[in-house]
């Protein structure tokens, strides 16, 4: 192994790419001070690893970019690539060469690479720690550092001998286990930290999860209690729903009474409606007369004008010149192409004779062929057939006869068949022509009747939609009342407490002077009620009373009743303190937020005197410190009094907040009836219009619909009549088509016989003939060429055809111009005569129009008098019967009204069904129980199971015994049940979750803490064998260098002694090496009493011991022999001559005897532009030369 090459660019001074190529030998590199020399050695050092600005004699590492020159700018970044030749595989790679390039940037990134693959730092340092080559780089001695070594402290020594041994690696993994135990450590302690903790929170969490288990067993008795109260509930709702349906029946006998009234004044209306069409059709002639009779009068009127209109319009026209082509010179073009067409047309007969005789020459020769071809089979099938015997083939002949004569009756009856479709056919059609001539005049009547129903649709679509929207706007109000009112028991539920204030509120507690709950009787600001509750505190919650005798009777009942504790509001204005003045200046006081009754003003002045509301608790904690005498109070329900602060979130709203929102519900529920109601009176005019508006859909869809079947009656029987004509064409073509089948296979089996009869006869004979001379090749070679004629013919036929064609097409359109023009001629001639004689029948209408004008002018007068006295006579019929129709709308509006109570009631009913249906829904979402299990299995006919011990509850001497069901028992099971789960305070409903989840995590962190533990030791383990490996190989390391010292001084220093001892003998892991050197003739040992060269000389033996006693593939030295004398400079050139044979070494030197060893040698120049250049020589390929 040995360096190949050094590429810098943009380092230091190596502003241009430069490359060194190093030699096995001795590379020397001389120059004059500053061009540049000792920046190839920090080149070598930094792309190696180096880390340290300073040891690169820079004050920061960007100080290796080129900087820049007067004329050459700075480059951005810094690039060194080694090339190592690994042909022995020194390096662990499986390379036989290595490249190590790494990039510095201005910006402070750097990048490694190994073989042009991006790499890491560490990777570059394990690839050369093996080597011999680590972080210490003993291999490169720079300038200065041999005076480093003698001034290093024996620990830094220590470091040399153990990075020339290869201890780095051990000592890297040492400090990455105590890195990891350091780590370790930390979750050693975090995790008795976390078991700690855990322990001291389980025994809190097991009393929860205790209380939570008594609490379960109390919940399901509550459960328990409230749906067998549930049940009583929905039966005595189904009871009461049952009752009232009974009470339906007298409103529905009144209203049947009604509608009796009601079908007798619509008999009276149907009797003069009836009087009034007998009426109609006189009314109704007198008018279509008279309308008739105007009508006629303005279409005189009109034909007079329109008469003398045409009178003028008719006057005759001058005659035009004719600018057409003269029809007999284009009849003579027409006959000359005839002509042609002639001549063309005989040659078209004669290539159409040629043709037939190709054909006949291609059928006799094609025939010949086939009668060869069938002679040949024949004869074949004749011998086949004597063998195979006469029996068979005789039945063949005569099956194939009667197939032929059934083929002959058939074909007999399908020209019978064939002959009836058609006149079927003929039949059909001459109907159909007569039907379609009568359907003509059915389309008139259908357009009026059309804009008819279309006017009726469009009114009953516009009733439809009205009605839509308000049954939308009906179900959208009837769905919000229903939320409401949902909402409202809800809230209703909420309110009913089953504490000791719900006991004296209670319609059944007779308690008099108990006025209500506070939070019932006051009222309050929007956005003030969690203030006022916070304010209030349990007061809130409590029962007003008249006076204090009240109050007295109040305290009496909860004490026999057992019925708890319970705050009393005495509101008793004569004993009331008077309340001082608000405070402006702190904020608005909270007593202005509340109103209520006279007679509790002064007690709930007294409450809320010294409360203010405030924005939130930093104003209040600033208006506490200026007025410390007053309770401050925040919306969100956060207290501040007296130094003291109450705060956070309730889980559940108060009783005032409670009482609000009900009383808000309550009243949205009733606008939202109220606007129910007028939804419904509205839906009841609309469905009327809307009824209406179906009539005249109907009306208008029945003339329509009658119409409609006279058409398609019509077009019924004109598509049968064509259904009938297609059928008997179809089955005409049919039969034909079979008919031609049957005489095709009856042809076909005609042959076949023949041919069977043949063979028959052939065989019978038994004579058996020798077959002629077999003709067939020639015969078809005939009939090709018979073909190929007949082809050639066709073609020539097909060719004259075209071109008669083509001459008869021209002929044709000239012989059409010609009779277009002459009809065109004879048309200009015919519609002068015509305007001549209508001119003369315009002129007679005109006349005749205005004689009948004046006579229809008296009609018309005569037929308006008829009309006005029929009109009068139908005015009189038509106020008889608009009192007929009063009477009816009186008895409809009281019908209605019977109707709407009786629909009021089902509302009621749909009410009691909702409020049933909403118990069973509450049953069903709070518990999930299906109503009928809930009366199965939990009604008041079933048995009440006991209640069940409790946890740690001592169990009863006697198995208590199920009993039947008492609401008042229940109820009060109930509350008793519901005291005891108030007694056991806020249950933790997830604790026995909570307490096994943290058990089991307690049981895992346990478990990770003896791993942890169990690793602990393991690394432990691992540092100390990496301990004994470093005290081993150290101890080896040394001891060679120790003995190699010893020579190599001796060598430098005839006569002199010199040696390396151990600062600490008695611990090889951490002792450091120091060195005593005594030169000739003197008798100091201590390194700072030698002089200069004799320093550097002991430093150089110190080197040189360890590189011979821990060889490596190369070393690099930078001007080491400069304080060296001549002799001295000698010996150390026989050391390196000594050390050339197992490594390479570089050299940077300015001494000539240096230079003579060296295998090459590079000069080191600096431009003038500030950029060092390199020259290269191979020395010892001169040397061999020049001998």
């Amino acid at each position: 192994m040995h360096l190949k090459s050094l590429t810098l660019k943009g380092f230091k001074s190596f502003a241009s790419a430069t490359t060194l190529h190093f030699e096995p030998g001795v590379t020397c590199v001389v120059g004059p001070n500053g061009s540049g020399k000792s920046n190839v050695v920090d080149a070598l050092a930094w792309v190696m690893g180096e880390q340290g600005a300073k040891s690169l004699r820079g004050g920061k590492m960007e100080d290796v970019i080129f900087s820049g020159t007067a004329g050459r700018a700075p480059l951005g970044r810094a690039e060194v690539a080694l090339t190592i030749d690994n042909s022995d595989g020194a390096l662990p790679i499986e390379y036989t060469e290595v490249t190590i390039s790494r990039t510095l940037f201005r910006n402070g990134g750097s990048e490694y690479a190994i073989n042009g693959q991006p790499c890491r730092l560490l990777d570059v340092q394990e690839l050369l720690s093996d080597s011999g080559i680590g972080r210490e780089m003993h291999v490169i001695v720079g300038q200065g550092q041999l005076d480093t070594i003698l001034q290093a402290t024996p620990e830094d020594r220590r470091g040399f001998i153990e990075e020339a041994a290869g201890v780095l690696k051990h000592r890297k993994r040492k400090e990455k286990a105590l890195r990891k135990l350091e780590s370790m450590q930390a979750n050693l302690t975090r995790l008795q930290d976390l078991t700690g903790e855990l322990r001291r929170q389980l025994k809190p969490l097991g009393r929860q999860a205790e209380v939570a288990r008594r609490a379960v067993v109390i919940q399901s008795e509550v459960r328990d209690a409230r749906l067998r109260l549930m049940a009583d509930d929905l039966l005595r709702l189904r009871g009461a729903f049952e009752a009232e349906i009974a009470d339906e029946t007298a409103l529905r006998d009144r209203q049947a009474a009604v509608d009796a009234e009601l079908a007798v004044l619509h008999q009276q209306e149907a009797e003069a409606e009836e009087q009034a069409a007998l009426d109609a059709p006189r009314l109704s002639a007198a008018q279509e007369t008279w309308f008739a009779l105007s009508g006629l009068r303005e279409r005189f009127h009109g034909l007079v004008q329109l008469s003398a209109e045409r009178v003028r319009h008719l006057q005759p026209e001058p005659e035009a010149e004719d600018s057409g082509r003269d029809p007999d010179q284009i009849d003579a073009e027409a006959r000359t192409l005839r002509a042609e067409e002639f001549e063309l047309s005989r040659q078209v007969e004669d290539c159409r004779d040629a043709q037939a005789e190709a054909e006949a020459q291609r059928h006799a020769a094609e025939q010949a062929a086939t009668d060869e071809e069938r002679r040949i089979a024949d004869a074949e099938r004749a011998a086949a057939d004597r063998r195979e015997g006469l029996a068979r083939l005789s039945g063949q002949v005569n099956a194939a006869r009667t197939r032929l004569d059934t083929r002959g009756a058939e074909i007999e009856r399908l020209t019978a068949q064939v002959a009836e479709a058609r006149q079927r056919g003929e039949a059909a059609q001459r109907e159909f022509q007569r039907i379609e001539v009568d359907v003509a005049g059915l389309d008139a009547g259908e357009h009026s009747l059309d804009a008819e129903h279309e006017l009726a649709e469009a009114e009953l679509e516009a009733a439809d939609a009205a009605v839509e929207a308000l049954r939308s706007r009906e179900a959208s109000a009837e769905r919000e009342r229903a939320g409401l009112s949902a909402r409202a028991e809800a809230l209703a539920l909420g309110l009913q407490r089953k504490d000791a204030a719900a006991r004296l509120v209670a319609p059944d507690a007779h308690v008099s002077g108990v006025l209500g709950s506070l939070a019932s009787l006051l009222r309050v600001e929007p956005g003030a009620q969690t203030a006022v509750a916070a304010a209030l505190g349990d007061v809130a919650d409590a029962v007003v009373v008249s006076g204090i005798d009240a109050a007295m009777r109040a305290i009496v009942l909860l004490k026999e009743e057992d019925g708890g504790r319970a705050a009393i509001v005495v509101a008793d204005a004569e004993q009331a303190r008077p309340s001082r003045p608000p405070v402006r200046e702190a904020g608005r006081p909270l007593v202005e937020f509340v109103t209520c009754d006279d007679a509790l003003r002064p007690v709930v002045d007294h409450l809320l005197e010294r409360w203010v509301l405030a924005d939130d608790l930093a104003e209040a904690a600033r208006m506490q410190h200026m007025h410390p005498g007053l309770s401050f109070v925040t919306s969100a329900g956060d207290v501040l009094s007296g130094g003291v602060l109450h705060g956070g979130s309730a889980s559940q709203p108060s009783l005032l907040e409670a009482q609000a929102a009900f009383d808000e519900t309550s009243a949205e529920l009733a606008a939202i009836v109220h606007e129910l109601d007028r939804l419904r009176f509205d839906m009841a005019a609309a469905r009327a219009a809307q009824e209406q508006a179906a009539g005249r859909v109907e009306a208008a869809l029945s003339h329509l619909h009658e119409s409609d079947a006279r058409l398609a009656a019509v077009a019924e029987q004109l598509g049968q009549l064509g259904q009938v004509a297609r059928a008997a064409t179809a089955e005409s073509d049919r039969l034909t088509a079979a008919r031609a089948a049957a005489e095709a296979a009856m042809a076909t089996d005609r042959e076949q016989l023949d041919q069977l009869q043949a063979r028959l006869d052939a065989a019978q004979a038994d004579t058996v003939s020798e077959p002629l001379a077999d003709q067939r090749e020639s015969l078809a070679a005939a009939a090709t060429a018979a073909r190929r004629h007949e082809v050639d013919a066709r073609l020539a036929l097909r060719t004259a055809e075209e071109r008669v064609s083509a001459v008869a097409a021209r002929a044709q359109q000239l012989e059409r111009s010609a009779a277009n023009e002459r009809q065109a001629r004879a048309a200009a001639l015919e519609r002068r005569e015509r305007r001549a004689r209508e001119l003369i029948v315009v002129q007679a209408v005109h006349a005749g129009a205005r004689v009948a004008l004046s006579r229809i002018e008296v009609s018309v007068s005569a037929a308006g008098r008829e009309r006005t006295v029929v009109e009068r006579a139908t005015r009189e019929r038509d106020a008889q019967l608009q009192r007929v129709r009063a009477a009816l709308r009186e008895l409809g509006a009281e019908s209605d009204r019977l109707k709407d109570s009786v629909h009021r009631d089902e509302v009621a009913r749909a009410e009691q069904r909702m409020r049933i249906e909403q118990v069973e829904d509450k049953v069903l979402e709070d518990f999930g129980i299906d109503p009928q299990v809930l009366m199965a299995e939990y009604g008041p006919d079933q048995l009440v199971p006991p209640t069940p011990p409790s946890p740690g509850d001592e169990p009863p001497a006697e198995e208590p015994q199920p009993y039947p069901f008492v609401r008042a028992e229940q109820e009060k099971r109930l509350k008793a049940a519901e005291r005891d789960l108030a007694l056991l305070g806020r249950v933790n409903p997830l604790a026995l979750e909570e307490y096994s989840a943290m058990e089991e995590r307690h049981r895992f962190l346990t478990e990770q803490l003896e791993d942890l533990k169990r690793t602990r030791e393991d690394l432990l383990d691992i540092v100390k064998e990496v301990d004994a490996r470093v005290v081993q190989v150290f101890t080896e390391a040394y001891e060679a260098v120790e003995r190699e010292f010893e020579g190599v001084f001796s060598r430098l220093f005839p006569g002199g002694e010199g040696r390396l001892i151990l600062t600490d003998p008695q611990d090889m892991l951490n002792t450091g090496v120091d060195v005593e050197a005594r030169p000739p003739g003197k008798k100091v040992k201590r390194l700072s009493l030698l002089s200069g060269g004799e320093r550097s000389l002991t430093a150089v033996a110190f080197l040189v011991a360890l590189f011979k006693a821990r060889p490596s593939p190369f070393y690099v030295l930078d001007e080491v022999e400069a304080a060296l004398d001549e002799v001295n400079l000698g010996r150390l050139i026989d050391i390196i001559e000594e050390l050339r044979a197992s490594s390479q070494l570089i050299v940077i030197t300015h001494q000539k005897r240096t230079m003579e060893i060296a295998d090459a040698l590079y000069g080191v120049s600096m431009r003038g532009d500030g950029v060092t250049q390199v020259i290269g020589q191979r020395l010892r390929e001169s040397d061999q030369v020049s001998a």
